[in-house]
């Protein structure tokens, strides 16, 4: 017997159910609203004259972009973070990046579990669409996942005990290396939170006007700062899956093999990319000693998927490692994780297909497992809606900007992978482009499968084949 819902008589228990209702009927559409909810919340909360250092009102823009920028995680900015905003306005950040970071509907379905201290179905599949862009782009689906439907309890737990127990773990590795450098225990600690929450949700403000000066060439803190990206960028599946079998391999999903696996061979790739190609260039590294030779690449090298943390200026980099950098930035980081970008599963499947294309295989192939044809059609969407974003606003950021190709591509790609690494133009872009980029990052942000889903009025299902024909490819 199917029971109806409960309906409520008054106003707001009419309009709770409609919310509830809309959440589980359009998961994609109600993870963009919330989105786009909280921007106009921080942006207000920007626009308080209490959050600016001067006591004024900031300009609409700026407090806008600092709010994208913020729940988007993505840590570009039209101004100097650490000196315009306020303590006030240095706490909203913290809370809006941990917001952004952990994602929405996850941190809905914790508080949920907290107060009610059970997970309802719907919000099950709630969190299980945030942690899985298969099951947003077609529903609740049987084939074994990162994480399964009935583990969505545990995962969120694990979110909430990571999030707590990784940021203060690297808070307590970094707040040592800033009591030797002088800094009062107080300020020491706030910076060392600071650091630590904006490595691990890769979003790369920091609390100084000097920013990683003072530790630019310190290979103990900006090893930590890495550890943090890292952690971050690999997603809350594979944090969930090592937890519970760290000494048994075996056991991993092929989500996690494939995101280690591709994340770690990007990671030397990247970083012997840029130490080969910045080998003659003073600017960069080539005036360091051999020891930072060998590091800072491969500090840019993990900065670049998502991490947005740099000791270099970015636009002194030759041509070729921007363009380096574009690709790593535009790969990003793992699903579900803090980090943007196509995400680095997409790109090992499409590598897969490819691999089995050229050996004459029907079907994909990893790890001693299978790979259904639907992930393959998904990671082909991702990458287009990608690209199609991308491409788009660099058209329109270079008819505004006047700006030069390279360094306008490295924009609005840092923008829609959320890396936050910047050559300068976003601070010194007028007010138009700057919303160009804020659209880009929300974008971003948002996902492009939860785009296309939202966008997609209805799924139907065709009960009947057409006449086949195969068209030249290639």
């Amino acid at each position: 017997m199917r029971t109806k819902p409960v309906q409520h008589g008054s106003t707001l228990g009419r309009i709770r159910d409609y919310f509830e209702h809309f959440a589980a009927a359009t998961p994609a559409r109600f993870a963009i609203l919330i989105f786009a909810a909280l921007v106009l919340v921080f942006t207000l909360l920007f626009s308080l004259p209490i959050s600016t250092t001067s006591g004024k009102v900031p300009p609409f823009v700026d407090a806008l972009f600092t709010a994208v920028s913020v729940i988007c995680v993505t840590g570009l900015s039209t101004v100097d973070m650490a000196s315009y905003w306020s303590p006030f306005g240095h706490v909203v950040i913290l809370v809006g990046v941990q917001i952004g970071g952990i994602g929405v509907l996850t941190l809905a379905s914790i508080l949920g579990l907290v107060i009610s201290r059970k997970l309802g179905l719907r919000q099950r599949l709630l969190a299980a669409g945030d942690s899985n862009p298969l099951r947003m782009h077609k529903g609740s689906i049987a084939e074994g996942q990162a994480v399964r439907l009935g583990e969505v309890g545990s995962l969120l737990v694990t979110v909430a005990l990571s999030v707590l127990v990784i940021e203060f773990a690297i808070a307590a590795l970094l707040f040592p290396r800033l009591l030797i450098s002088g800094i009062p225990p107080l300020e020491a600690a706030w910076e060392a939170f600071y650091y630590s929450a904006m490595a691990f949700t890769n979003t790369g403000f920091q609390p100084t006007s000097n920013g990683l000066v003072p530790f630019a060439t310190d290979y103990w803190f900006l090893s930590v700062l890495m550890l943090g990206v890292f952690l971050g960028a690999v997603g809350f599946p594979v944090i969930y899956v090592l937890m519970r079998n760290i000494r048994r391999p075996k056991k991993w999903s092929l989500h996690v093999k494939l995101t280690l696996t591709t994340t770690i061979l990007l990671f030397i790739l990247g970083g012997l990319a840029f130490f080969v190609l910045e080998l003659g260039n003073t600017k960069t590294f080539a005036s360091m000693d051999f020891g930072q030779q060998v590091f800072q690449p491969f500090f840019l090298s993990m900065m670049t998927r998502s991490g947005g943390f740099n000791t270099i200026d970015i636009a002194e980099l030759n041509g070729s490692s921007l363009l380096v950098a574009d690709m790593l930035m535009f790969i990003g980081g793992g699903s579900a994780s803090t980090a943007g970008g196509i995400k680095v599963t997409t790109l090992a499947i499409l590598f897969l297909a490819a691999f089995a294309e050229a050996r004459g295989r029907e079907g994909m192939e990893a790890f001693d497992r299978r790979i259904p044809g639907d992930v393959l059609r998904l990671g082909v969407s991702v990458v287009l809606w990608g690209a199609t974003t991308v491409a788009t606003s660099s058209i329109l950021l270079l008819q505004i900007s006047g700006a030069s190709l390279d360094f306008v591509l490295f924009e609005v790609i840092s923008a829609f992978a959320t890396s936050g690494l910047s050559t300068g133009l976003t601070a010194s872009v007028s007010d138009a482009g700057v919303y160009v980029l804020a659209a880009t990052m929300f974008l971003g942000r948002v996902g492009t499968v939860t785009l296309a889903a939202a966008l997609a009025a209805s799924t139907s299902r065709q009960l009947f084949k057409r006449a086949e024909e195969r068209p030249i490819v290639g």
